[in-house]
């Protein structure tokens, strides 16, 4: 008779053998518990980050794992989706802004509250899906740190999408493609059938590799100096599919032996120091320096993809709703535990002053001003803030430190300037108007803009008021030199100074935009109304869907890996190698401005007299 498994015998025998269950190629799998799907479901992709775990399936299924949900609740939920077609991938920058891609070209996306459907699904007069390109089955999807992805699928279908519109991208194939994978440079690659590689240039144009083998390809890894695919096809000799791992090094394709016979491999990911490979049958493997070792799965099911987590552990999906894990908890490999907050990089200042604060400026020689209400004005000493004499009653909107004194600018169109021990009002508008920004070049070329399309000048004598060509109000004002500088307002409006004269810039959005900010005329950002956020690469601007509901007030930085965006509910987002990544600020108040010091420190100051402080990353 057999005796049934035994878990603590199993576990016995492996401690009689000397085995680390703590090795990669050691540790058991298990299926995660109370996953909720059913025997007949296939579970085909998953995405995870931000605590949540996101799984698609047949049948239209997406399941989503909160970590934080309360205990009373499911912790597996099943997600309201538009249709019931199979979706077989999914990708996103964050858990309120993802892509999931799958049967008859049905392209989903989630932004945070809903899923809704913005591509494929196409159905004729009498309510049968249509023959049309749009319907063309999609298994796969991958993107990158700017927000644009990839989708394909049958025929050689390789669609882009550009942070904005899907567009259809030709193909040098009708060959069924299975798998796409970005690269850091740019670089996309593709693969399918027959041994199908494509690339596509940094020019947008997809090339055919050059690949001899014949292995119909289900899945390509990315590494530091080679590519991997992964895939298998039918062999006479042994009567079926039999895996294959071929790799792509210096332009030329090997396809990797070992001793152990392989089923159809479906995915591979990068795992502890290794690559994970999962197949058909409940076939596990880990990889490393060319050693395979097969990983103990105690199942036969069919396994589709790998999802990797935080933490560097990962689940595998498949057949039979199938979700399997090797972390000995689930819950602590994708996140920390509900109910603790994540530590914030960011320290709150004290403050002497509970009034809200509109603005802080960092000057040339380091020194760090904030202002805000009731002509509020504080100055940074070492690590406290010292409040100075007002120079009115009036709020402050704005400063700005010439190297021959302290501007200050706000209501009423009144600009005053500081020599270290008084204020001078240094000019009167005797109009309605209130001055939001200020930016130079030098102590005879200083810009202030505003209410109703304002804009002054000073060059070292006075002020003059210079013509706008628009009666919006002009909320930033960022500058490269005395003849590159923008302004950004209502409504989208982005004015450009060229030295001579002011003209509209479009970026292609209606929201309000309130900061801009950029390194160099290369690289430059501007934050809006309900988390607006585009970018200019010196030949257009492009927006960058951040699916925020706050409110970005204002941006900026030393450099492109040292680059902030702050609004309202204390949120901050921070540039991280092409990406805004939001990360917590430790508090929920308004965050009306933020500023970069010269030696890294990045401050932050909005309602209630709050002033944040934080390191350079």
């Amino acid at each position: 008779m057999t005796q049934a498994p035994n878990p603590e015998r199993r576990r016995f025998f492996r401690q009689l053998l000397g085995a680390d269950n703590t090795q990669p190629h050691r540790a058991p799998w298990h299926r995660v518990p109370e996953v909720g799907a059913g025997d007949g479901d296939v579970l085909w992709s998953g995405w995870a980050g931000d605590g949540e775990v996101f799984v698609t399936g047949d049948e239209g299924m997406i399941l989503r794992y909160r970590g934080g949900a309360d205990e009373s609740d499911p912790q597996w939920q099943h997600m309201e989706v538009p249709g019931k077609l199979p979706l077989h991938g999914i990708w996103g920058p964050s858990a309120d802004n993802l892509i999931a891609v799958g049967w008859m070209g049905s392209v989903l996306h989630f932004d945070g509250d809903s899923w809704r459907q913005v591509r494929g699904g196409q159905v004729d007069d009498k309510g049968r899906f249509a023959a049309c390109a749009e319907n063309t089955p999609l298994f796969a999807i991958d993107g990158n740190a700017q927000g644009q992805a990839w989708a394909v699928g049958d025929d050689g279908m390789i669609l882009h999408y550009d942070g904005r519109d899907w567009h259809v991208e030709p193909a040098p194939t009708r060959i069924n493609l299975r798998a796409v994978a970005c690269a850091p440079d740019g670089t996309v690659y593709a693969a399918g059938g027959e041994g199908t590689v494509l690339q596509r240039q940094l020019d947008g144009n997809w090339l055919k590799l050059d690949c001899p083998l014949g292995s119909g390809f289900q899945a390509i890894l990315l590494l530091e100096d080679q590519i991997l695919l992964a895939g298998g096809r039918y062999f006479v000799d042994p009567g079926g599919f039999r895996g294959e791992l071929v790799r792509y090094q210096d332009g030329l394709f090997q396809a990797l032996k070992f001793d152990q016979p392989m089923p159809r491999l479906r995915s591979l990911k990068a795992y502890k120091d290794g690559v994970l490979i999962v197949g058909d049958q409940g076939h596990l493997y880990y990889l490393k320096d060319f050693k395979l070792d097969r990983l103990e799965s105690n199942m036969p099911h069919d396994l589709m993809d790998i999802i990797t987590l935080p933490t560097g552990e990962a689940l595998a999906v498949g057949d039979f709703g199938t979700i399997m894990t090797a972390a000995a908890d689930f819950t602590a490999a994708l996140a920390p535990p509900p109910g603790v907050a994540p530590r914030s990089a960011w320290t709150t200042m004290a403050s002497p002053t509970d009034r809200q604060l509109w603005g802080v400026h960092a000057a040339a020689d380091g020194t760090c001003y904030a202002c805000g209400e009731a002509g509020t004005v504080l100055v940074l000493e070492g690590d406290s803030w010292r409040a100075l004499p007002p120079p009115s009653e009036l709020s402050v909107h704005c400063l700005w430190d010439t190297g021959n004194g302290l501007f200050a600018a706000g209501q009423l169109g009144r600009i005053f300037r500081f020599d270290g021990q008084d204020w001078q009002l240094h000019h009167d508008m005797h109009l309605d108007l209130t001055i939001l920004s200020m930016w130079g070049s030098g102590p005879d070329d200083l810009y202030a803009v505003g209410d109703e399309g304002l804009i002054l000048h000073f060059d070292g004598l006075g002020w003059k008021r210079m013509a706008s060509g628009t009666q919006s109000a002009l909320y930033s004002l960022w500058g490269w030199g005395k003849d590159r500088m923008l302004a950004v307002g209502d409504f989208g409006l982005v004015l450009r100074y060229n030295g001579k004269n002011w003209a509209e810039f479009n970026v292609g959005t209606e929201n309000f935009l309130y900061s801009v900010w950029g390194p160099s005329l290369e690289d430059i950002y501007t934050v809006g109304l309900s988390g607006s956020l585009a970018h200019f690469d010196g030949q257009r601007w492009q927006l960058q869907p951040t699916r925020l509901r706050d409110d970005l007030l204002a941006v900026t930085g030393t450099n492109a890996d040292n680059a902030y965006a702050v609004g309202t509910r204390g949120r901050v987002l921070r540039l991280q190698g092409g990406l805004w990544i939001a990360e917590p600020s430790g508090c929920d108040v308004g965050l009306r401005a933020v500023c970069a010091s010269p030696g890294g420190a990045i401050y932050a100051v909005g309602d209630r007299g709050t002033i944040l402080r934080r390191e350079q990353a």
